[in-house]
């Protein structure tokens, strides 16, 4: 009891010595302080509900001539428009997808970009990754073989960049076209582009880490490459921009920007 005492004398002293230190101190300074800790706590506050707000922006990218632009445009209003010519500058709007127009209740819209291919036009998708909900690398289902090496090096430089990994993007990986007779099925381009990312692994891991410009190396080390072994989640879909399919690409969507 005598220490429990002790304690709170000193707590009263220093108390007292705090009042009295305040009383010291101008009012101009307490406010100026006060206002300070305000603008402080309120700052702290925003950043907080701006870093949880989630993000409602959808990536196209892939090689030239994949389908991107058609499939940005059946999601915005179910019409190829003017897709079928490669594009030289992304294509990006918010709106309503197209199939979600008639629905009576209200559903949040998705900011779409459509980054070109072309490999000098590239560096354009790194404005928008750190922004991305999902990305979605379309493929050319029906020719995809002669392009899959560089399909191949594209998503790999894609799935080791840092604003991807650390914020663990889905991606999908979308193989357009498959309304073909003569077009890969999913599984095929899935197996395939895992054969090729296993060879370029271990053709990078060979170069002095200098040169490397990925962030991050994918796989487990004496394993083969498969698509679960990344940071982030990888699915595969089917589309045929063309003939308006894509449910499975609106399913990806709103798994990421929910309605």
């Amino acid at each position: 009891m005598e220490e429990l005492d002790q304690w709170k004398e000193q707590l009263l002293h220093l108390w007292s010595l705090a009042e009295e230190k305040l009383r010291q101190v101008p009012p101009v300074q307490l406010y100026a302080a006060a206002a300070v800790l305000v603008f402080t706590t309120l700052l702290l506050l925003s950043l907080r509900l701006l870093k949880r707000a989630k993000s409602n922006t959808i990536v196209l990218t892939g090689l030239s001539g994949a389908g991107k632009t058609v499939l940005f445009y059946q999601l915005r209003d179910g019409s190829i428009h003017g897709g079928t010519v490669t594009s030289m500058e992304p294509n990006e709007e918010t709106f309503v997808l197209h199939s979600e127009t008639t629905e009576k209740r209200k559903t949040k819209p998705v900011h779409v970009v459509d980054v070109p291919g072309h490999s000098r036009l590239r560096p354009k998708l790194d404005e928008y990754l750190p922004r991305a909900a999902g990305i979605v690398f379309v493929v050319d289902a029906l020719d995809f073989l002669p392009n899959c090496r560089s399909a191949s090096e594209y998503l790999y430089d894609i799935l080791t960049k840092g604003s991807v990994v650390k914020k663990k993007i889905p991606l999908l990986i979308l193989c357009n076209k498959t309304d073909k007779v003569t077009a890969h099925t999913k599984e095929f381009i899935r197996r395939q582009m895992e054969k090729e990312i296993d060879k370029l692994r271990a053709s990078r891991s060979a170069i002095s880490a200098a040169d490397i410009k990925n962030e991050f190396t994918l796989g487990v080390p004496g394993e083969p490459f498969s698509f679960t072994q990344c940071y982030n989640k990888v699915t595969t879909a089917d589309a045929s921009g063309l003939t308006g399919e894509i449910s499975q690409l609106e399913q990806f969507i709103r798994e990421y920007v929910k309605p």
